[in-house]
């Protein structure tokens, strides 16, 4: 079976670490997701479609035990805060 890419979005840009408290929230998750959509050159789906797809994976939004890695990220970090580029 095919991976959606959404599931490639979680496993090439998170990291799951159920022992955390510190997570990504809802919106900063899908910023993630768009740099990695942008850095693969694929339009990124809109908020409502990636939550459901997010849903489809087995993720809750709005409880996520995941952390940002990879290329993704940095883009996702700069891009949030330009003054630290």
């Amino acid at each position: 079976m095919a991976t959606s890419h959404f599931q490639q979005f979680l496993n090439e840009a998170t990291v799951f670490d159920p022992s955390t408290d510190s997570t990504l929230g809802p919106d900063c998750l899908y910023g993630l997701y768009v740099s990695w959509a942008e850095l693969r050159g694929i339009q990124p789906k809109s908020d409502q479609a990636f939550r459901a797809g997010m849903q489809r994976c087995g993720v809750d939004v709005h409880d996520i035990r995941l952390h940002m890695t990879g290329p993704a990220a940095a883009a996702y970090i700069v891009s949030s805060y330009p003054a630290v580029a």
